[in-house]
């Protein structure tokens, strides 16, 4: 079977897949399952039931991961906390993995970019996705957990043990560091120069 034309290789979404498993496995279980591994389990997955695929678009497509990455991460719930399979927390987590998705989404929509002028909002989540993947390891939990989870900069405090003032510089310095790496990617956006505001890419701000 061929993918529509929008769609890379398999190893593209492993970024994004991987993000999006951090997001919802629990902390008591992040010592016992890796997000890489639920995401590679995920792309093994995907591979071979790829003929099950019947989208046309690269939105289809992460929505199709999604469902999978869904069913891979109860497999490791069902594993260490009941036995059958459980689909009404499956369809709850594969809804908690669209609307971290959309939040991916709204990042870059809060640039002011549209569809219709760049590449499809779903390719440049997976393109954000794979930018904050190369951010150092808090930074990129500190950005997961205030931009895609919806919590406040004190809450994000106390989820990692560190003080607000250590949390809202690993944002600062994380969202210029995004900035950066996505500026080559932007062609629809006029340069914009940089301020020392502490949401450097103009995201969503809170306390």
């Amino acid at each position: 079977m061929e993918f529509p034309a929008r769609i890379g290789p398999l190893e593209n979404y492993a970024p994004y897949l991987r993000l999006m498993a951090g997001l919802h496995i629990s902390a008591s279980l992040k010592s016992k399952i890796d997000a890489s591994d639920v995401a590679q389990q995920t792309l093994l997955q995907a591979h071979r039931q790829r003929a099950q695929f019947k989208g046309k678009t690269e939105g289809e497509w992460l929505g199709w991961l999604r469902a999978i990455l869904a069913s891979t991460i109860n497999g490791h719930l069902r594993h260490y906390h009941t036995r059958g399979r459980d689909m009404a927390r499956e369809r709850s987590i594969e809804e908690a993995l669209d609307q971290s998705s959309a939040r991916l989404g709204a990042m870059l929509a809060s640039q002011g970019s549209s569809p219709s002028e760049c590449a499809s909002r779903d390719e440049e989540a997976v393109l954000l996705a794979q930018a904050i993947a190369s951010l150092l390891p808090d930074e990129q939990q500190a950005i997961g957990l205030h931009h895609l989870e919806c919590l406040a900069v004190s809450e994000v405090a106390e989820r990692m043990g560190r003080t607000r003032a250590a949390v809202a510089g690993l944002l600062f310095r994380g969202l210029k560091r995004l900035r950066g790496l996505m500026r080559p990617m932007d062609t629809c956006n006029s340069a914009q120069e940089d301020d020392v505001s502490p949401d450097p890419l103009g995201f969503r701000g809170g306390t």
